[in-house]
């Protein structure tokens, strides 16, 4: 997917970022996510494992869902844009959970000769619970 050119002259500080949300969370992305992140903590795979230790059943790798929030923030800057991401994470996600990762433009500033932008991300579930909170810092163009 080719994403399109954003110019740091279009950006301004309160704009959002169109929403990512998924469909629900499966066992076998959560299976399929381990093997690619070598991740194999049975927490996240096996249903017993969190019942006994009182999650209510599988969880979600947290860097799952920052994964997504990288995906959103991806597709509206492009990877080669990116210059700071984190995340904290702030609750756990379940099976079925249906994510949505959205975000604010909080900054405009320039450094190193680049327009940079700051942007407020987070993840939640279908019921409001927040996943993940965190910022990001992308250096866009200015129109030719």
């Amino acid at each position: 997917m080719t994403n399109p050119v954003r110019y740091a002259d279009d950006i301004q500080v309160g704009d959002t970022i169109p929403s990512l949300t998924t469909p629900p969370i499966t066992h076998l992305q959560l299976v399929r996510y381990a093997g690619a992140s070598g991740d194999f903590n049975p927490l996240h795979t096996d249903p017993t494992v969190g019942e006994r230790i009182g999650t209510g059943g599988i969880i979600a790798h947290g860097m799952l869902i920052m994964g997504l929030v990288g995906q959103m923030v991806s597709d509206y800057v492009g990877p080669q844009a990116l210059r700071k991401f984190g995340v904290r994470f702030k609750g756990m996600t379940h099976l079925n959970d249906i994510i949505t990762c959205s975000g604010t433009i909080t900054e405009k500033f320039e450094a190193d000769g680049e327009q940079r932008i700051v942007g407020k991300v987070q993840a939640t579930d279908q019921n409001g619970d927040l996943k993940v909170a965190g910022t990001f810092v992308a250096a866009l163009p200015t129109r030719p």
